[in-house]
């Protein structure tokens, strides 16, 4: 398949510059994808399609601090944008410069870190913080929070809380789960209530979310290696809902590629622990665990929007994505919210 069959026109005002004002108040856009199907609606409807039994499974990753600026010995400016926490001194990440720093050269970030540059391979750099405090602690002290590329505005004080998800509880992630910020705590206690099961798995979003498909054909994108752990709890509910009739929901097309790439991982079941995944679910892949997807609204050409081509159909998702720009919804991560049924 070609990158071009999954563009799509888009008004630059139809990019959601802040989120809503309340968590729950988004809109969203119900595709069936087993009838073919449009229904606008209300995220705050969201109760009235689920039922006692179902599984909703989020991804409860946190979002770091990952972006910090500072200069090379040389004196030129630098932007680093941590990808991945290796261990307490190490990190993988992605440098702005006008010339990019070679092996064994020093960095200055934040006026405060010593960083040399270990390797560079691709677009990322093996980064070492010379300093006595963790890479968690001084992200956390002297990091900015990275907001997605579309968002043309600087984070501010507000984003750090709307930025992550209400439940956000193990940090690693550059990116936030978006589908999942629609929630407040009443939503989810609302669905508690209801005998709805409320499950989680980890997938630390990399900044390779962001990335467009350069290819021509699909076939030859390399996907971002991710890390992904899901508990056993998680793998109970799930497989208690199958024999019961529950349906499982997966908030976020992060929650979706871990659960389905620990089912291919092991031969379509699912087991605790963790994994790396560089998961591709492009139009004919067999989806193996979910069955319903909430989402927001997908770059075109972006290797999620062929995730969502992929669960319910393309001509499906060509509609409803037309019917989204002619009916004014939000796009992207702090736009409106979409529920999917899986075509089959």
């Amino acid at each position: 398949m070609k990158t071009q069959d999954f563009d799509f026109y888009l008004p630059a005002e139809l990019i959601a510059q802040y989120p809503a004002e309340q968590r729950a108040s988004s809109r969203m856009l119900y595709l069936d994808g087993i009838n073919n199907q449009l229904q606008d609606a209300l995220f705050s409807d969201l109760p009235g399609y689920l039922r006692a039994g179902d599984v909703v499974v989020f991804n409860d990753t946190q979002v770091i601090k990952a972006r910090l600026f500072g200069k090379k010995d040389s004196g030129g400016r630098v932007e680093v944008m941590v990808e991945r926490v290796l261990d307490d001194r190490h990190v993988l990440a992605v440098i702005r410069a006008s010339h990019a720093p070679k092996p064994d050269s020093k960095l200055l970030l934040a006026d405060a870190i010593p960083v040399t540059v270990i390797a560079h391979e691709q677009e990322f750099y093996t980064l070492c913080f010379e300093h006595e405090r963790t890479v968690t602690e001084l992200l956390e002290c002297y990091g900015q929070l990275p907001l997605p590329p579309y968002i043309t505005r600087p984070a501010t004080l507000a984003d750090e809380t709307r930025y992550q998800t209400v439940y956000a509880r193990n940090s690693g992630a550059v990116a936030a789960p978006t589908a999942g910020l629609h929630f407040d705590v009443n939503m989810m206690n609302q669905l508690r209530a209801m005998g709805v099961i409320i499950a989680y798995v980890t997938l630390h979003v990399g900044a390779g979310t962001f990335q467009p498909v350069r290819v021509e054909n699909i076939a030859d994108h390399t996907m971002h290696s991710e890390t992904f752990h899901i508990p056993q709890a998680t793998i109970d509910a799930i497989q208690q809902a199958k024999t019961t009739g529950g349906r499982i929901l997966a908030v976020g097309t992060t929650s979706l590629r871990a659960l389905e790439a620990c089912a291919m991982l092991h031969h379509g079941q699912l087991v605790a622990g963790y994994g790396d995944t560089r998961i591709f679910i492009t139009p004919g892949y067999r989806l193996q665990v979910v069955e319903r997807l909430l989402t927001n609204f997908h770059l075109p050409c972006s290797t999620l929007l062929m995730l969502v081509s992929a669960f319910a159909g393309m001509e499906n998702i060509q509609r409803a994505y037309q019917h989204a720009v002619t009916e004014r919804y939000r796009f992207f991560s702090y736009g409106d919210a979409m529920l999917i049924e899986r075509k089959s």
